[in-house]
Order: C-alpha cells, then sequence, then structure tokens
C-alpha cells in the first residue's frame, strides 16, 4: 500500500516540476545564460588584466635597463609611456621612476613630478610619502626649512612608511637654517624611536654633536 502512494506521490511531484517548467522555462534557460555569460566575461577580463599586467612588466622592465645604461632620456619617456598607459600599479611606480630619471636633468622639475603623486589621492599613502621624501631631498640644498616642514610633517607620523628618513631630512633642513631648536626636535624624535636604523641613529647623533651645547638654566 505504502508503495502506491509513493508512486502517486511521485506522480504529482512530477507533475508540478512540469508546470513549472512549462511556465518558467524561459526565465530558467536566460538565468543559466546569464550565469554562464558572466562567469565567461570575468574569467575574460581576469585574463586581460593579467595580459596587460604581464606586458608592462616586460616594458617596465627594459625601461629600468635604459637608466641602468644611463640612457635617461630614453628611460624619461619609456617610463611616461608607462604611466600613461600600464595598470594602475605600474602607473605608478612609473611615475616616480619618470621623476627619478628626470632628476638627472632638472631636479626642480623632478620636484614638481614627485609633489604631483603625493597630491594625488588616488595614490596609496606610503607612495605619497615616497614621493614627499624624495621631493624634499631635491630640494634640501635649496628650500626653507618651514617649506621642508610644510613638505615633510605628514611623513613623520609614527608608523608612517617613510618616517625616519623625513625625520632626518627635516633635522638637516633645521640645521642648516641653524634653527637649532627644531633641529634638537627632531634628533630627539629620531633617537627616541626603537625602530630608527642604526645607521640612521649614527648619523643623528654625528648632528647632534655639532649643535651648540644647551644653556643651563
Amino acid at each position: 500500500m505504502s508503495e502506491l502512494f509513493d508512486e502517486v506521490d511521485e506522480d504529482v511531484r512530477r507533475d508540478q516540476l512540469k508546470k513549472i517548467w512549462d511556465k518558467y522555462s524561459i526565465l530558467i534557460i536566460a538565468g543559466a545564460f546569464l550565469i554562464i555569460a558572466a562567469v565567461g566575461g570575468w574569467r575574460g577580463y581576469q585574463y586581460l588584466e593579467a595580459k596587460k599586467a604581464a606586458e608592462a612588466g616586460a616594458a617596465f622592465d627594459k625601461a629600468s635597463e635604459l637608466s641602468e645604461q644611463n640612457k635617461h632620456t630614453e628611460a624619461e619617456a619609456a617610463f611616461a609611456d608607462l604611466a600613461a598607459k600600464a595598470p594602475s600599479g605600474y602607473r605608478v611606480l612609473a611615475r616616480l621612476r619618470v621623476a627619478a630619471e628626470a632628476a638627472s636633468r632638472d631636479p626642480q622639475a623632478a620636484a614638481k613630478l614627485y609633489d604631483d603623486i603625493s597630491a594625488d589621492r588616488t595614490v596609496g599613502t606610503p607612495e605619497q610619502d615616497l614621493a614627499r621624501v624624495r621631493a624634499a631631498g631635491l630640494l634640501l640644498e635649496t628650500s626653507t626649512y618651514p617649506n621642508m616642514l610644510q613638505r615633510l610633517e605628514p611623513a613623520t607620523v609614527p608608523g608612517a612608511t617613510f618616517r625616519h628618513t623625513a625625520r632626518e631630512l627635516l633635522a638637516l633642513s633645521a640645521w642648516r637654517a641653524n634653527d637649532t631648536a627644531a633641529a634638537r626636535q627632531w634628533l630627539d624624535v629620531i633617537a627616541n624611536d626603537g625602530e630608527t636604523p642604526a645607521s640612521l641613529r649614527s648619523r643623528a647623533e654625528a648632528l647632534q654633536a655639532l649643535l651648540p651645547p644647551v644653556a643651563k638654566s
């Protein structure tokens, strides 16, 4: 008897499924097609992006080789082309390299290129800080301490990737400006940061020795 009921239930389910299929078959087929198309499109996009990245990597290597061969004009042009056309990650690296190549012929122009990168909010904070530090390094001999402070102070905060270099540049700039108070301030920050590299700590101690003794009260 139970087998008869099972057969009846099976027939009912089959009829229900047939009605659902007859009513919604077009939608089901369209949905399946859309899913397949979406997956295929995503896979195609991933392939194209990987291909672009590989091509950009090869072009970046060739431009770097030009730089190593002291062909700075050609290297700058190659990096500029990458900065305009490459995927986002390579674009930022290429912009930094364009500025580095320009520094060999025009430090002021290179500093402006670095400034453009540091002001670009689409660029990551570490890359912005790197651009700040490199621009400041180019301008150390000609820029005032207040200008250097404005440029570099955002990169000196605890945890910033290039804080050690930024602090050293500010200490040097203050020392060049005969601002001993500011120089000591940055040298103290360097000394009190347990993560300060040993080589930088040694340079800071040497600079500290050049400062006049603190007047006793």
